[in-house]
C-alpha cells in the first residue's frame, strides 16, 4: 500500500469544510453555524451576531451574543476588537465616555448610552 500524499488527504478535508459552510453562506438572512447568531449563542466577533454585540464578563469567559445597550445602560464605543465588555449602544444613541489611550487598548472604556436629540444627552 502506497503512503497518502498530502493531496488525497486535503481534498477530503477541503470538501467536509465547503459541505459544513455552504449552508451558513448560502442563506445570509436565516441563521447559520457562523453568522447571524442569535442572542446568547458563542461567538468569537461581533460581525457574527444579529445584534451586533459579542459580548464576555471577564478575559477567561466565553463570549455570546448579547443585545446592544440601551439608553442609560452602561456602554463600550466601538472596538476593533469586536468582542465587548460591554456592549455599544442601539442605533440612535451615543456611548458617551471619556476615551482614554489605554482604556482603548485593553477595551476597558465604558460609558453610558445617551440619546443625542436630547437635552441632557449632548456634551
Amino acid at each position: 500500500m502506497s503512503e497518502p500524499t498530502m493531496a488525497n488527504v486535503l481534498s477530503p478535508c477541503l470538501l467536509l469544510v465547503l459541505l459544513l459552510l455552504a449552508p451558513a453562506l448560502s442563506a445570509p438572512h436565516e441563521r447559520g453555524l457562523i453568522f447571524n447568531l442569535d442572542t446568547g449563542e458563542l461567538c468569537l466577533q461581533s460581525a457574527q451576531c444579529k445584534s451586533g454585540c459579542c459580548h464576555r464578563h471577564s478575559g477567561l469567559s466565553l463570549a455570546r451574543c448579547a443585545p446592544k445597550a440601551a439608553e442609560f445602560q452602561k456602554c463600550s464605543p466601538k472596538s476593533l476588537y469586536g468582542v465587548y465588555y460591554e456592549c455599544p449602544c442601539e442605533s440612535g444613541l451615543n456611548c458617551d465616555v471619556d476615551k482614554t489611550i489605554v482604556g482603548s487598548i485593553t477595551n476597558s472604556d465604558f460609558g453610558i448610552c445617551k440619546d443625542p436629540r436630547s437635552s441632557d444627552g449632548s456634551r
